[in-house]
This record gives C-alpha cells, sequence and structure tokens, in this order.
C-alpha cells in the first residue's frame, strides 16, 4: 500500500503555536490549510510495507505506471459511477429512427419512377405530291407529340415508331432512334415525319384528290405511334393511337392555337373604350 509522509515536525510546530495564539482568527487559518497541502505535496509517494500491507503489484512501489503497460491496463470504475449510466439514449435512438425514416422517405419520393404521359399533338404539316404516271398520291405527313415528364430528373427518348395506315392497310412508317431528352418536371413537343404513298390498290385515292369538281378532299387516316422511353436504368414503352382527316388535294399547314381570350376586366375596359 502506498501513503504520503507527514510534514515534518518543524514546519508542524508553528502551526501549532499560532493555531493557540488565535483559533478565531479565520484568515490564519486559511493560510494554514494552503501551507499544510503545499507541505504534503513536497513528498514523494512512498510505498510502506508492514506486516498487513503489499506493494502495488501495478507500478511495484513507484507510484508510476510504466508507459509499455498503458495500453494493457484496464480501468476498473465502480458499478454505480456516473459515466456507466445512459443518459437520453431513448431520446437518441428515436432520433436516429426518425431522421433515417426521412431520408428514406425522400429518397424514394425523389428517384421512385413516376408517370411520363404522351400526348397526340396533331398533325401541323402535310406535303402532297402526284405521280400521274403511277397513279399514286404521297403524302409527307408531319406530326406532334407533347412528352410531358413528371419525374425530378431527366427522361430521354430512346426511339419513336410510327405507321400510317388507310383502310387497314399500312401505307408509311417512320422510325427514329436518340429522338429528344426531356427536362425534370416539364414538357417537350417532339415532331416527326411519316411518308405515306397510296397506290395500287389505292390508286381510287389519285383520282379523288385529282378530281377538281370535289371541293373537299378529306381521307382519314389512322396512326399508330410508340415511343420508347429511358430513365435511371428503367425502360417504359407508351403507345399512342390516333385518327386524322388529311387533304390530300394540296399543300396544308395546321392552323396555330388559337389565343387565349383575354379576362372580363379587360373585356368591359375594351368595350368602354369603343364607345363613343
Amino acid at each position: 500500500m502506498g501513503a504520503a509522509l507527514s510534514p515534518s515536525a518543524g514546519s508542524a510546530a508553528p502551526r501549532q503555536q499560532r493555531k493557540a495564539g488565535g483559533d478565531d482568527d479565520d484568515d490564519d487559518d486559511l493560510l494554514d490549510s494552503r501551507d499544510r497541502k503545499e507541505d504534503i505535496a513536497k513528498f514523494p509517494y512512498v510505498e510502506f510495507t508492514g506486516q498487513d500491507s503489499i506493494t502495488c503489484p501495478t507500478c511495484q512501489g513507484t507510484g508510476c505506471i510504466p508507459t509499455e503497460q498503458v495500453n494493457e491496463l484496464v480501468a476498473l470504475i465502480p458499478y454505480s459511477d456516473q459515466r456507466l449510466r445512459p443518459q437520453r439514449t431513448k431520446l437518441y435512438v428515436l432520433l436516429s429512427v426518425l431522421l433515417c425514416l426521412l431520408i428514406s422517405g425522400l429518397v424514394v419520393f425523389f428517384l421512385f419512377p413516376h408517370s411520363v404521359l404522351v400526348d397526340d399533338g396533331g398533325i401541323k404539316v402535310v406535303q402532297v405530291w402526284f405521280d400521274k404516271k403511277n397513279s399514286v398520291v404521297v403524302l409527307a405527313i408531319t406530326a406532334t407529340l407533347r412528352i410531358r415528364n413528371s419525374n425530378f430528373y431527366s427522361v430521354a427518348v430512346t426511339s419513336l415508331t410510327s405507321q400510317v395506315q388507310y383502310m387497314n392497310t399500312v401505307v408509311g412508317s417512320q422510325q427514329i432512334t436518340n429522338v429528344s431528352s426531356i427536362q425534370p418536371l416539364s414538357d417537350k413537343l417532339v415532331n416527326f415525319t411519316v411518308k405515306a404513298e397510296m397506290g395500287g390498290p389505292f390508286s381510287y385515292v389519285y383520282f379523288f384528290c385529282t378530281f377538281p369538281k370535289v371541293k373537299v378532299h378529306n381521307i382519314v387516316i389512322f396512326m399508330r405511334t410508340s415511343v420508347k422511353l429511358s430513365y435511371i436504368g428503367h425502360v417504359t414503352q407508351s403507345a399512342l393511337e390516333t385518327y386524322h382527316y388529311v387533304d390530300c388535294s394540296t399543300n396544308s399547314t395546321a392552323a396555330p392555337d388559337p389565343l387565349p381570350l383575354p379576362a372580363p376586366s379587360m373585356q368591359g375596359a375594351a368595350k368602354a373604350w369603343s364607345k363613343p
């Protein structure tokens, strides 16, 4: 067992005299206690081996732990030590679980594939050629698709395939690759052109389209369009089937979209302005 030597008798005697001379003086007592601590601190650690004492096996009586044994020794802490009691463990676990759920929900919300809508934008331009010798009508039909991306990442239109049918017979087809890319949360118009030839068994279409006494030369065509989309390793395909009236007598262009009507307040102002 280790113990510290008591201060020398020479230093204790003056303190006893000061205590005898003034027990009621608090300042002298404070100075005495400070001096006592300083005196005790001057004495080194000394190992006493008596009848009921043993030498410390850790420091071997030196009062210091060898440097090479720092990583080998284990400190024993009483079970009632405050450091062994968990503090706010349930709160930390609950916050960790809520944080993980929040991050997982955000990841699923932003990365989960949403629908990509493909709508028909109508036929914009029709160019007509006549082969009088073979009684063939050639149509170059330019149509438009409106693709709306509801995802938080870009969607690539990898391919577009379109067929034109007349009387349940395919008269033209077109396939395009690497069409376009749709930005997140946006829509885009995609134009494509399909060339259709109507001759042979449909030679009567040539006479119908070139007959001058007929004022309206509209024919009905059926278009089947397939769009392949790719995003974050996911590939989907959307199909669109539509019927269209086409004027086969001359080149035609679709009318632009009508302008939106003015607000009621603007209409009232226009009426008031027009009054004399």
